[in-house]
């Protein structure tokens, strides 16, 4: 999805699309965009809390994502407010957030 998403975004930063690269500057592996990481946090938010609008999205990227994680969401809705927090395949916290919806 890095290779994509750069594609997408014009993100080309080294660190999601040279495996080189990224090791060289004390990563494990390229590493998937923050902006798509948020994205697909969004989406999870569209399709299972069903606000006709996010007014204000906000997140903190906690760890990286790496090609083969599997991401999970669990949002927590309070109501105009969703707090939603996504962990990869092990358990590790790799973004936290809070929309403002209507």
């Amino acid at each position: 999805m890095p290779y994509y998403y750069a594609g997408a975004s014009l993100d080309y930063n080294l660190i999601h699309i040279d495996r080189e690269f990224a090791q060289a500057n004390g990563l494990p592996d390229i590493i998937l965009q923050g902006m798509c990481t948020m994205g697909l946090t969004a989406k999870h938010i569209i399709e299972n809390d069903h606000p006709s609008k996010i007014e204000t999205f906000k997140v903190r990227f906690l760890n990286p994502v790496l090609p083969g994680d599997e991401l999970n969401f669990k949002s927590e809705k309070n109501d105009a407010e969703i707090n939603v927090e996504v962990t990869n395949q092990n358990g590790d916290r790799v973004l936290r957030g809070q929309a403002i919806v209507r």
